[in-house]
C-alpha cells in the first residue's frame, strides 16, 4: 500500500535493526528507556524463525522506515482468532503525518482479509495523544478490563 511518499509493506529481516531501535525509542517515550531487553537475535528469531510469532508491517517515507506496527495471532475464548496489535511506532519526527493511520488501516484490512473476529490493543491511560488517534479511528476503550500481568527475568 502506497499513498504519497509512504509505501508499507510487511516487515523483513533486514527491517530488525531499525525494528528495535524504534522499540527503544518508543520504550523512551513511554518513560521506560531501561526496559528493552529484546535483541536483534530474538527479534529475528521470534520474527522469522522456524516457530515464527509475530508480524510487523514497515511505514517508509522516501525509502526510509518512518514507523511500524507489530502484531500477533491471539485467540478468545468468546470471539475465536484475534489479532492483537503490539504496538504502532512512528519516529518521533515522522509524527503528524498519518504515517500511523496509514498502519493502523491496512492492519485492519489485514484482520478483515483473515476472518479474524477482533483487532485488539492497549493504550497506556496517560498517553493522551494516542488516546485521541484511536478514537479517531472509532476505537472501543475498555474500562472494565484490568490488565494483570506476571513478568519473568
Amino acid at each position: 500500500m502506497s499513498s504519497n511518499n509512504i509505501h508499507l509493506r510487511k516487515g523483513t529481516p533486514s527491517d530488525i535493526p531499525e525494528l528495535l531501535n524504534l522499540i527503544k525509542e518508543l520504550a523512551a517515550y513511554e518513560r521506560e528507556p531501561n526496559a528493552v531487553i529484546v535483541t536483534e537475535e530474538i527479534l529475528l528469531e521470534d520474527g522469522f524463525g522456524s516457530n515464527k510469532i509475530f508480524d510487523f508491517l514497515v511505514a517508509e517515507k522516501d525509502g526510509k522506515v518512518a514507523g511500524i506496527a507489530l502484531y500477533y495471532t491471539k485467540y478468545s475464548t468468546w470471539k475465536g482468532r484475534c489479532l492483537y496489535l503490539e504496538d504502532i511506532i512512528v519516529k518521533e519526527s515522522e509524527r503528524m503525518q498519518g504515517i500511523g493511520s496509514l498502519l493502523l488501516k491496512e492492519l485492519i484490512s489485514i484482520s478483515e482479509k483473515a476472518g479474524v473476529k477482533r483487532l485488539e490493543w492497549q493504550v497506556l491511560n496517560w498517553n493522551e495523544p494516542a488516546i485521541n488517534f484511536y478514537k479517531k479511528h472509532k476505537t472501543l476503550i475498555d474500562d472494565e478490563w484490568l490488565n494483570c500481568k506476571i513478568e519473568f527475568k
